[in-house]
């Protein structure tokens, strides 16, 4: 990567990669897809479908996001906004289910929030090709220090980092301010430096590693984003409007 695409991430992001809401069945079986090749075949966390589409009871209720790169031609990442069941309030999402003891009550309590307005990342998957570094064999997705280079050799990691601003994009243009998310305590670090703060509400837990419960409030995220990240944020925020508008969302 050359430095003066560091210093304009719209840019470079344009330069290599594009993004998209998956608001249709169509382009919703393109982020199964990845999610197949990367939780079932390769990391063996699901059970390998027939069909090569990893699906689970949450989908009815989500939309993805899906990054493409652009030298491929193909969709090579994905994640998924999980929101509550119109019809049922208060059913539960993902991360509430699954740590429902570890959960600390005193700093943020789901269940007395406006339902309409939380909901849950995940599902964050990259395919091999464009993820696999030593060590990273066993996660669908990973941020490390590697992924900005160095001084002589600055790199910046797109993939990761637009999926997360895809996300919240969508959530806020669909009316969600709290998004929960269950990730590495060591993500969370790399993220609060691109001025996405990612907070514990709760004990770590064992689900495919050591997980800590978290939040993150979209319209802080929107308002503490560095100069240097907003530029790649409100080209992901359009590319997120448009699609929507071309799916006839409102």
């Amino acid at each position: 990567m050359f430095p003066f695409e560091l210093l304009n991430l719209s840019l470079g992001f344009r330069k290599h990669f594009d993004i998209e809401p998956a608001l249709t069945e169509e382009r919703a079986r393109h982020a199964y897809a990845i999610r197949h090749r990367v939780y079932c075949e390769e990391l063996g966390f699901e059970p390998v479908r027939p069909e090569r589409l990893e699906r689970d009871e949450y989908d009815a209720r989500s939309a993805h996001v899906l990054v493409r790169s652009l030298r491929e031609d193909r969709f090579v990442a994905c994640a998924r906004l999980v929101r509550c069941d119109p019809a049922e309030p208060e059913s539960e999402l993902p991360l509430e289910r699954l740590c429902e003891s570890a959960i600390d009550r005193a700093v943020l309590d789901p269940r007395r929030l406006d339902r309409r307005t939380i909901g849950e990342i995940s599902r964050l998957a990259i395919v091999p090709e464009f993820r696999r570094r030593k060590g990273e064999h066993h996660t669908a997705f990973a941020v490390s220090e590697a992924d900005f280079g160095r001084v002589d050799l600055p790199r910046f990691p797109y993939i990761q980092v637009s999926l997360y601003l895809g996300i919240i994009a969508l959530a806020r243009q669909s009316g969600v301010n709290t998004l929960l998310v269950l990730t590495e305590p060591r993500l969370a670090g790399h993220f609060k430096k691109l001025g996405v703060p990612i907070a514990p509400i709760g004990r770590p837990v064992e689900h495919r590693g050591t997980r800590a419960p978290s939040m993150m409030k979209v319209s802080d995220v929107e308002r503490g984003l560095p100069r240097s990240v907003r530029p790649l944020y409100e080209l992901i925020d359009n590319a997120i409007h448009h699609g929507r508008e071309l799916a006839g969302v409102a």
